[in-house]
């Protein structure tokens, strides 16, 4: 089984945190606006494809670092729920930034 640091994986963590919140803006001020207003849907795929990467990376790692941060189930409840509410994933990462200090 890969063994990977946990420092390693706050790292992830917190790229995915703001990587997703860039998809987030990418598809739904860039992409969806050009395809509803402008009936260009060439971009939509790469966009989509783009924010599922990091939507489905931001789940798949909260559930990884749960333990290193010590989140007991409400804090977990709450993060998984960020992930459904546009841009939230950014206070995720200040928060976690916050923790750091």
């Amino acid at each position: 089984m890969l063994n990977v640091s946990d420092e390693k994986l706050k790292k992830w963590f917190s790229t995915a945190c703001v990587w997703e919140t860039v998809s987030c803006v990418l598809l739904f001020l860039v992409a969806m606006p050009m395809k509803y207003q402008f009936d260009y849907v060439l971009q939509m795929p790469f966009a989509g494809c783009f924010h599922g990467f990091w939507f489905t990376a931001y789940l798949v790692l909260l559930f990884k670092v749960r333990k290193i941060y010590k989140w007991d189930d409400e804090d977990l409840i709450f993060y998984v729920m960020y992930a459904f509410i546009p841009f939230a994933t950014l206070a995720v990462h200040k928060a976690i930034k916050e923790e750091k200090e």
